[in-house]
Parts: structure tokens; C-alpha cells; sequence
């Protein structure tokens, strides 16, 4: 089995919102080291039913070894992106609960032939499904100056992106721009040296990591196709990693839970009733104890939502 580590974020607090009950239909959207399908399976034995999505098969492989004394499982390789399609080609119109866990895990960011991590030599590579057509290395290397500005505007928030695009272009110009230390060094030659606890190189691939693998596209996407997927009082429970993330299932959960979206003009509104209800206003933040055992979770936000659509 592959030497999988993956800690499991709020593994309590985001399965314990979704109320699980023996006999019910459940999904994990991102089944990672298996921790939430673990303990929703725990809920749910004997008659209830699981079924568990991640597009990277070191999660597959290590999760499918942890759980496999569970005949009520359903691991399917697919991108989230696509739960609606696959729900329909097993049969299921609908589930009482779904999770989300956002986000590279430890394992993605730390093994080193990945090509996340800008602290290890490693090429280019960044995709969680390593059968997936576009990596790091395309878009470092073949994405327009203006386009690398926008992601790493938009996805790294990063204020030196155009300083950053363009020394890349220059740089590749000359050679491609190959492993993760060469893009790195790149960066921190090309910004200006703050004092500061984070990397330079931070931000820009994060942004890179997340164009990749089109995740806040495919969150979005994700989110609002659950919605029909959802029986009245089921469950979404998301946690979200970076504000970007966050941004996205809030905007999301605040609109589809509002009675109104008529122009202020408007005398008589038309709008269909709201189809979520908000659990929690504000984001639930893993707990001290857990922070200090696991340091990355104290930028996880946990968001639930109650379907109340009949």
C-alpha cells in the first residue's frame, strides 16, 4: 500500500452536522485518507450507504485498504465535478447528506514527485488526478504573459503577478521552466525581499495549483448541482481552506437560502422559495486542541446548509 498520510480536518464536527441515521444515502465528495468516510460509515452500518469520490489514486488506494471491512462503500474515481452523472448511473435521484473537504491534502502538498510543494525539487506537475491533460508545466510554460497575471491575481492573490509573469516569460524564452525549485527561484529573484513569514513563492502556486486542477470552478459547479440532489432536511457540510474557497460556499449558501433577489425597484417579487437554510452563520473553526496537533487546520472554516425545499 502506498505510504499515504493524510490528516483528517474537523473530522467530528463536519460529520456530526450531517445527522447520519442508518438506512441513509450519503456522499463524500473528497474522500482523501478515508477519515470522514470512516465515521459516516460508522453512523450509517448496516443498511445505510456510502458513496466516496476523489480523482488521485494514492487517496483510492490507501483509503479502499483502510476501509474495505465496509460492504456498504462505493469508492468511485471522479472529480466531485461530476457526482450528479454518477449518482444517476448507479441508480441514487437522491442523498441525505453530502461532505466537502477542500483543498490539496498532506499527502498531495508533502510527496515530493507531486510537484506541489515550491520546498522540493520535483517537475512541474501540481494535478490531483495524474491522468489529467494539463499540468504546472503547461500553463508555466505555455500560458500567455497576461493570462499568468490574472491567475496569479485572481487564485494567489498575489500583488508582484505581473513582475512574476513577467520574468517567467523571459525565463522561458530562453529555456523551459522545468521543476518546482527553478520556478521558485524565479519568484524570489523577481520580487522585491519583505519581511514576511510567508514564501514568496506561496501565492503563485497556489494559484497555479488551482488552475490546474480548475478548482474553485469546480466547487461552484459542484455546490449548485447538489442542490437537486438534496432530500428535504438533508445536510451539505463544507470545510474550505483558503479565503477564496470560503468565499465561494458562502456566496453560494447565502444565495440559494434568500427569500429575495429582486431588483429593489420591483413591486411584486417572482422568486422561487429559498432551497437552503444556514446551520451556522459564521464558519466553525477546528479547535484548539486540534490546531496544536495538526497546525493547517487553523485556516479551515466548516459551513453547513440544511436543504428545506420539499
Amino acid at each position: 500500500m502506498t505510504d499515504f498520510k493524510h490528516y483528517t480536518v474537523m473530522k467530528n464536527e463536519a460529520v456530526d452536522a450531517l445527522c447520519c441515521a442508518d438506512g441513509k444515502i450519503y456522499v463524500d465528495a473528497t474522500l482523501g485518507g478515508g477519515g470522514h468516510s470512516e465515521l459516516i460509515l460508522q453512523k450509517i452500518s448496516p443498511n445505510g450507504r456510502l458513496i466516496s469520490f476523489d480523482i488521485d489514486d494514492d487517496a483510492i488506494n490507501a483509503a479502499s485498504e483502510r476501509l474495505k471491512k465496509y460492504k456498504n462503500l462505493t469508492i468511485v474515481k471522479s472529480s466531485y465535478v461530476n457526482i450528479k452523472d454518477v449518482l444517476n448511473n448507479l441508480g441514487i435521484k437522491k442523498i441525505d447528506g453530502i461532505i466537502f473537504d477542500l483543498g490539496a491534502s498532506y499527502h498531495q502538498l508533502t510527496k515530493q514527485e507531486r510537484g506541489f510543494s515550491f520546498m522540493k525539487e520535483a517537475p512541474l506537475d501540481m494535478r490531483f488526478d495524474t491522468d489529467a491533460n494539463i499540468s504546472a508545466y503547461d500553463i508555466v510554460n505555455d500560458y500567455k504573459e497576461e493570462d499568468l497575471i490574472r491567475i496569479f491575481s485572481e487564485y494567489g492573490e498575489e500583488r508582484f503577478s505581473k513582475r512574476i509573469a513577467k520574468a517567467i516569460v523571459s525565463q522561458r524564452n530562453i529555456c523551459p521552466i522545468k521543476t518546482t525549485t527553478e520556478l521558485s527561484e524565479l519568484i524570489i529573484s523577481s520580487v522585491p525581499k519583505i519581511k514576511s513569514s510567508v514564501h514568496p513563492a506561496t501565492r503563485v502556486f497556489q494559484a497555479i495549483r488551482i488552475e490546474v486542477n480548475q478548482e474553485l470552478q469546480n466547487i461552484k459547479t459542484a455546490l449548485v448541482n447538489v442542490l437537486d440532489l438534496l432530500e428535504f432536511n438533508g445536510i451539505i457540510s463544507v470545510i474550505s481552506f483558503h479565503s477564496l474557497e470560503d468565499r465561494i460556499v458562502k456566496r453560494i449558501f447565502k444565495y440559494y437560502s434568500t427569500r429575495c433577489h429582486c431588483d429593489k425597484t420591483q413591486m411584486i417579487c417572482n422568486c422561487p422559495p429559498p432551497i437552503l437554510e444556514l446551520v451556522n452563520k459564521k464558519p466553525i473553526m477546528a479547535s484548539d486542541i486540534e490546531v496544536s496537533e495538526n497546525p493547517p487546520s487553523r485556516s479551515a472554516k466548516l459551513r453547513i446548509a440544511r436543504c428545506i425545499r420539499k
